[in-house]
């Protein structure tokens, strides 16, 4: 079963940062997709940013091109989203989710291609 334990959430002010860490086994590090979704009250699950088994290719919604980055750190088993210049309509729950990859697939962030979910961390920007 694959585990995967997002912590790092909070409260914040707008135009602050925090940053995601998603923790997950050696084998899920090295052989699945690695995405951020998020959700917010009312409002449907969105990928925010995604990254491939490689490292190699990371993708990210528009609004948050240029404040979020996705890294992972293998040494660690970890997977982190930074987050900057925060906006109020960042505020949602945050999930780390992971779907197992072959090497020739294509990246995705689509969050129906995503098969195991951590439980969430809360992310509330205040203005």
């Amino acid at each position: 079963q694959v585990r995967l334990v997002e912590s790092g959430g909070g409260l914040v002010q707008s135009g602050g940062s925090l940053r995601l860490s998603c923790e997950v086994s050696q084998f899920t590090m090295n052989y699945y997709s690695i995405g951020w979704f998020r959700q917010a009250p009312g409002k449907d699950r969105e990928g925010v940013s995604c990254i491939t088994r490689s490292g190699g290719t990371t993708l990210y919604a528009d609004s948050v091109k240029g404040r979020f980055t996705i890294s992972k750190d293998k040494a660690k088993n970890t997977v982190y989203l930074q987050m900057n210049s925060l906006k109020p309509e960042d505020t949602a729950v945050y999930y780390c989710a992971g779907k197992r990859q072959i090497l020739t697939a294509p990246a995705t962030c689509a969050s129906n291609e995503y098969e195991s979910w951590g439980q969430g961390t809360q992310v509330t920007v205040a203005s």
